[in-house]
């Protein structure tokens, strides 16, 4: 690595860390927890996933997606309950990446990719709205013309700096000058110390104290699979939309398994659950980090912050915060999504919309695996009418049938339709070189076709039938005149 590559990652991870705080510490008290415990689930999930992840320059963190998915289990329980919930959630992502699983995020269709991206982009420029409210009213008068005057310097710092120069990310100098002049000036602002204070010691080694009992597992397997699988899913698809970013591959089965073990070791020190963040991934990359040397850095920074920059850092004006972040919202979004709304199927253009109102309005796991129900119905739906058939009568006054297409449960119905066992010649021939089964509907299909023709005192003969087909004939028991 370069001195320039060793700067670009080191400025990249610290101002990453910026972001990463306020976000974990507003997940934490989100899910009524001590805002320490989402501050050591980001420096413990971050610095172990940046190091043996399979994705370089992907930042994972305590998660607002996994966050809102266990309030109920600590106002119920506890937080002893919490750690041995991460625990057995970050067994679950270890155990998924080792069984290779991680690709199945290829069954994810690009319109569904594209609703995940939106849904996030939107939720975190909601997010940021909460920070222009006081004790749960809207800021009103000089306080929120102060608030709304330093987010739109904020923004215009991050959009015209790299006009000027590139040397330094301009998320970084957009926080730190906004913080300066604040402190300069004594403007009466909001700053993160208001949001809680952070000071704190190294993360302690605490076994969860809870029976461990099969009442236990009964109360915490429903938490641990549901943020399994939201931290899977969100981790894989910010995966994918960091290959895009890089032009580069991850190794998802890797990242899995990182991740699993870093969920493991933030419970057993007291720290909050997590997967992959978006925003904080957009801004790590949008920096310049690129290795794995920014997310050690940004997750460092998070320990060093609690230990020793508690005092400086509670200075730093959420406002600048909330300016990057809603750059961040704006770059995530996928705009050219709305492009291209007249120039794609009408099916693919309702999928993205769907998935985006569903992420925005419960959560990325029930949207994804909507949109994946979606895509596969819509896939379903296509095929099945896709299938078509032609025939003729041969010169010994035989029929024969040429079927195209797949056969499969949705198309049997248009299948048995191509044929017309009573009015056929006494010998008919199905030719299957273009046609694929695919499920045990194909064949019941091609057995009721079989008994139409049986029924009217007529043979049926089928040819070209895949070595496959025949297998699956053979084993369902049809007997059927075939070469």
């Amino acid at each position: 690595m370069t001195l320039q590559h060793l700067r670009a990652e080191v400025l990249a991870g610290v101002t990453t860390a910026f972001a990463l705080a306020p976000e974990c510490i507003a997940f934490a008290l989100v899910a009524q927890l001590h805002p320490l415990m989402g501050l050591y689930g980001a420096f413990i999930i971050c610095t172990l996933t940046a190091l043996f992840g399979g994705r370089p320059g992907m930042v994972s963190g305590a998660a607002g997606s996994m966050a809102v998915v266990i309030v109920a289990l600590v106002v119920q329980h506890g937080v002893q309950y919490l750690l041995a919930t991460v625990l057995l959630s970050g067994l679950l992502m270890a155990v998924f990446g080792l069984l290779q699983l991680g690709k199945l995020v290829r069954m994810v269709p690009h319109p569904v990719m594209l609703g995940f991206v939106n849904g996030l982009a939107i939720v975190i420029a909601m997010a940021q709205l909460e920070h222009f409210k006081h004790d749960g009213a809207w800021l009103t008068g000089a306080p929120l013309y102060w608030m709304a005057a330093l987010v739109a310097v904020t923004m215009g710092v991050v959009y015209l700096l790299p006009r000027l120069t590139r040397a330094v990310p301009p998320a970084l100098v957009a926080i730190m000058g906004v913080g300066l002049v604040v402190s300069l000036l004594n403007l009466p602002t909001h700053t993160l110390g208001d949001m809680a204070h952070i000071a704190g010691g190294l993360p302690v080694f605490t076994w969860p104290d809870i029976p461990w009992n099969l009442e236990t597992l009964r109360i915490i397997a429903p938490y641990a699979v549901l943020m399994a699988l939201v931290g899977l899913l969100e981790t894989l698809l910010t995966l994918n939309l960091t290959d895009e970013i890089t032009e580069s591959r991850g190794y998802p089965d890797r990242e899995c398994v990182a991740l699993g073990a870093a969920n493991i070791a933030s419970g057993l020190f007291g720290g909050m659950g997590g997967c992959a963040m978006i925003g904080q991934t957009v801004i790590n990359l949008n920096s310049g980090g690129r290795g794995r040397l920014s997310g050690v850095v940004a997750g460092v920074m998070i320990l060093l912050f609690v230990l020793f920059l508690s005092p400086l850092i509670e200075q730093i004006p959420l406002a600048a915060l909330v300016g990057v972040m809603f750059v961040v919202a704006q770059q995530t979004f996928a705009w050219a999504s709305l492009r291209v709304i007249n120039k794609v199927p009408l099916n693919d253009v309702l999928m993205i919309v769907a998935v985006t109102a569903i992420t925005v309005l419960t959560d990325l796991a029930t949207a994804v695996l909507c949109g994946i129900v979606l895509a596969a119905l819509n896939f379903a739906w296509q095929q099945a009418r896709a299938l078509y058939a032609d025939s003729h009568i041969e010169p010994d006054g035989s029929k024969l049938y040429h079927v195209h297409g797949t056969l499969f449960f949705a198309s049997v119905t248009s299948f048995l339709q191509q044929f017309d066992a009573a009015n056929d010649p006494q010998h008919v021939t199905l030719d299957c070189a273009h046609l694929s089964f695919v499920d045990y509907s194909a064949i019941a299909a091609l057995k009721t076709l079989r008994e139409r023709y049986a029924k009217a005192g007529k043979q049926l003969k089928v040819v070209h039938l895949s070595a496959r087909c025949r297998q699956l004939l053979r084993r369902a028991g049809v007997q059927t005149v075939t070469r």
